[in-house]
């Protein structure tokens, strides 16, 4: 790849402007439906987080907009045109990156090499074509500096980072090769306080990049620090859809462990 297919995507994006619109959209595997009815919107400089139990509909969600499995019901438009992603690689192709809880990284290989990995630059033909090692040193240095990212040595094997930097090479990673909306599933899942705070601070980050950020997440807490639209879905369907003025952290806290569930169930128990 040349340094002019490896930047970022030319178009400039504008604050409010949707990239990812979608209405009535379902999945269904066989009889079992894994999703229906939903409505979702991912705009241009904002968080769009998406949060739910396990079997809440979420990977399946993340799975159409990263083109790994097609809808089989309603519309998904990218620019406000039509699509339906036969691969990632088309998702990819209008600048949709995600970035999945289990890295696709290589640990025992450096910093530099991760940040290309697939995408290295070349200089020659193939099968002569020789790496441009130092230009890749320097441009995945400058990247995640530029993100506010500093490793202790570009060279250094990726495995010996913390969770909350491999997670944050990736998203530096996506933005450096075009992504416009980014996908994080469960990015600080299984990380601590110190180490969660580290990656939404990089979450902020690429929103006010102006990047449309979809947070995938089961975690209340972490989606109000830095969400600007909140979806819950339960059981494929969509629970609760507000905007962070219409939202208090409590009411997500309350509706993510079951809500009305919970108060019909203490409305029984005190009866009893």
């Amino acid at each position: 790849m040349t340094d002019t297919l490896a930047g970022h995507a030319d178009r400039r994006l504008h604050k409010g402007e949707p990239l990812i619109e979608m209405a009535g959209v379902g999945k269904s595997y066989g009889a079992i439906r894994a999703l229906r009815g939903i409505d979702l919107r991912v705009d241009a400089g904002e968080v769009t987080c998406v949060l739910g139990d396990n079997g809440a509909g979420k990977s399946t969600l993340i799975k159409i907009m990263s083109g790994l499995h097609p809808h089989t019901e309603g519309v998904v438009k990218v620019d406000g045109e039509p699509v339906r992603f036969g691969s990632p690689r088309a998702a990819l192709a209008h600048g949709i990156a995600t970035v999945y809880q289990d890295l696709a990284v290589v640990g025992l290989m450096e910093v530099w090499r991760n940040f290309f990995l697939g995408s290295e630059l070349t200089a020659g033909r193939y099968p002569l074509a020789g790496l441009k090692v130092r230009r890749m040193r320097e441009i995945a240095d400058a990247e995640l500096r530029k993100m506010g990212i500093v490793v202790q040595d570009i060279n250094q094997p990726i495995g010996t980072l913390s969770g909350g930097q491999r997670q944050c090479v990736a998203i530096a990673r996506a933005v450096y090769f075009g992504a416009r909306v980014l996908i994080l599933d469960e990015p600080t899942a299984a990380l601590g306080v110190k180490q969660s705070g580290v990656v939404l601070k990089y979450v902020a980050a690429a929103r006010d990049a102006g990047l449309g950020v979809v947070f995938i997440t089961h975690n209340p807490h972490h989606a109000y620090l830095v969400g600007d639209h909140f979806v819950i879905l339960k059981l494929g369907e969509t629970a609760l859809d507000k905007n962070r003025s219409q939202v208090t952290l409590d009411e997500l806290t309350t509706q993510m462990a079951g809500g009305d569930e919970l108060a019909e169930l203490s409305h029984e128990l005190g009866r009893r």
